[in-house]
């Protein structure tokens, strides 16, 4: 099992050898709980079929949404109790409505704006679990469901984990991946496995709030960190910058290359660090073209990731096949065409010959 969490690696480890003795406390629990969490999908799907949320195969238009309590347990816990549901009033805890409204906003940006039922494209249950460990500072999907620490322990606000949309997109987007171009979480794949998270993540904030590309701040997981580490996870527009000791390269001149071990200093060969190459790109085509990014690049970054890229794509695929989307969506030679390829010009990513269509099948995982 892959965990996509959403704080990187080195975050956590800068506050595990700097900050507070409770703040290098909770980060190393933090990094202790999602190691090993990584074998545990098989019995977090059994969980769920006990539950009676496992997804029966192929149903259209029917997607049930449903948030557990896991009350300060771990990964033997999950899911935890049921809390709320479809038709449930909301609850007395903010943790729960959150998670429930902003899954079910992921999914209606995904329905509504790309003709897609829920995460797999078959209408898979949205399943959710809050309240996950103590102070556990991370929210992350497990390959079957969403799952969110309340933070509070020296990297995260209490509570900032539900509360952000753009973190909670960037997280089911995960799952869109899972069931589509699934790009091997390591080294340049893993880093468009993240960037694409934080590209749905951020159009999903803008269409809610009706934020257009020149107005949008580019911050994912604005105000979640604690104000004395800085202002969000990442910067898209300005990779490096979203907080003190953020390593994110703005270009392939300060590309980190990484080995791929268990070391999560290397983060899994820089998953997270050099997806800001390709956030900055879509960030500088979306703020070229103006207007409401969900509807300018946004369709043709939907399209690459779900049809046009292998597992192991690079950065160099991924610049191919948005070029050559924007030519067949727009027009060869459109400002939709040229700002797509400016962005990648802009981080200094040479696009593959050719028209980079990998044409991936639309892959579902090992049920198991």
């Amino acid at each position: 099992m892959v965990l996509c969490a959403i704080a990187p690696p080195s975050l956590l480890l800068r506050l595990a050898d700097a900050g507070s003795r409770s703040a290098r406390e909770a980060a190393l629990e933090t990094i202790r709980v999602s190691e090993r969490l990584r074998g545990r999908r098989i019995a977090v799907a059994r969980a769920l079929r006990e539950q009676g949320v496992a997804v029966p195969p192929d149903r259209p238009g029917v997607t049930a949404n449903t948030v557990f309590d896991v009350e300060g347990g771990e990964e033997s816990a999950l899911p935890g109790r049921q809390v709320r549901g479809d038709g449930d009033p909301p609850s007395a805890d903010a943790a729960v409505n959150e998670a429930y409204d902003h899954a079910a906003a992921t999914v209606a940006f995904y329905r509504e704006v790309h003709a897609r039922e829920s995460i797999d494209g078959r209408g898979l249950d949205l399943v959710s679990s809050v309240h996950f460990g103590q102070r556990y500072d991370n929210a992350f999907w497990t390959g079957e469901q969403m799952v969110y620490g309340d933070g509070g322990g020296g990297t995260f606000v209490a509570g900032a984990l539900t509360r952000s949309l753009d973190v909670i997109a960037h997280e089911l987007t995960h799952g869109v991946t899972q069931y589509t171009a699934n790009l091997v979480y390591e080294a340049q794949s893993g880093a468009l496995n993240e960037s694409f998270s934080d590209v749905f993540g951020i159009l999903v904030k803008q269409r809610a709030g009706g934020i257009d590309a020149a107005s949008s701040d580019w911050l994912i997981g604005a105000g979640a960190l604690e104000p004395s580490l800085g202002t969000a996870l990442r910067s898209m527009l300005a990779p490096g910058t979203a907080y003190s000791g953020d390593d994110q390269p703005a270009d392939m001149d300060s590309y980190r290359d990484l080995p791929v071990d268990d070391d999560p200093r290397n983060d899994s060969g820089g998953v997270h660090i050099n997806s800001g190459i390709p956030n900055r790109a879509f960030a500088e085509a979306a703020r070229t073209l103006g207007g409401n990014a969900w509807e300018t690049v946004g369709p043709v970054w939907y399209t690459v990731l779900t049809e046009r890229l292998r597992a192991n794509a690079q950065f160099a695929d991924a610049a191919a096949a948005t070029i050559a989307v924007a030519a067949e969506r727009y027009g060869d030679g459109s400002r939709e065409h040229d700002a797509v390829r400016g962005g990648w010009d802009a981080v200094k990513v040479a696009p593959t010959p050719g028209d980079g269509a990998q044409r991936s099948s639309t892959r579902r995982p090992d049920p198991r």
